[in-house]
């Protein structure tokens, strides 16, 4: 009897027919896992980067840099026609503690104005100061800048002119680490020495407000090489 043949061969089980149905494997898998990964990766650096600025913000302004310096630097703030505000009266009252201890010969005020203003933040800091016992000939007024960056780099300026180099910034506590990168990168030596009291610091959610500030004005500085900024806004 001839042997029985079957009608198909039926193959290794185990082999398997690619359809090309999408989703089921094929070459564009790989790259969709890749595509995730890098997406993942990305908001992971993201996170670290802007976390790790939020932290730096946080602990800068903990710290008191309190030395003996060329000079005291309170930045500007607003004014009303010639009367600091809230914000800037408790910079300068901090400014007054700070020479009162011998800390630096001279108190640097800086500050431009808006539209319209008859004084200058500057010239509102400085007469602030004088009325509260600061001698005329230990206040300096540089009457310039409409942001923190312009601010620093006309004090740099008035400080290479004058023959001096080190400062103690006096700004609010979160403003400090961006006061301070500006400075050094205008050519400053400094240090900063936040004020404690004032509105800035009154409430936790106030903190957190300008803490979350803070943070995105460095990088945006960090990332585009000026400042977020584009007037004085009374809040340094």
């Amino acid at each position: 009897m001839a042997p029985t043949v079957p009608l198909y061969d039926r193959g290794d089980p185990t082999d398997s027919i690619d359809l090309g149905v999408p989703g089921a494997g094929g070459p564009g898998r790989p790259r969709v896992r890749w595509g995730a990964r890098l997406l993942v990766g990305a908001l992971l650096v993201v996170t670290l980067i802007v976390g790790g600025t939020a932290f730096r913000v946080w602990q800068t302004a903990r710290v008191n840099g309190d030395r003996a310096v060329d000079a005291v630097l309170v930045l500007g703030a607003a004014q009303y026609d010639g009367d600091p505000s809230p914000v800037f009266a408790a910079r300068l009252r901090h400014a007054v503690s700070l020479y009162e201890r011998g800390l630096a010969p001279r108190i640097v005020t800086v500050g431009g104005s808006r539209a319209g203003d008859e004084y200058t933040e500057a010239e509102a800091g400085r007469r602030y100061l004088i009325e509260r016992g600061v001698p005329s000939s230990a206040v300096v007024a540089v009457g310039e800048g409409s942001d923190t960056l312009g601010s620093m780099q006309a004090v740099a300026a008035r400080a290479e002119r004058d023959g001096w180099s080190t400062t103690l910034i006096v700004s609010d506590p979160w403003h400090s680490l961006r006061a301070r990168t500006m400075a050094e990168d205008s050519g400053l030596e400094a240090w900063t020495s936040p004020t404690r009291r004032g509105p800035v610091v009154q409430t936790r959610e106030t903190q957190a407000r300008y803490i979350f500030r803070e943070t995105g004005a460095l990088l945006y500085y960090r990332l585009i090489g000026s400042s977020p900024e584009t007037d004085t806004t009374g809040l340094g």
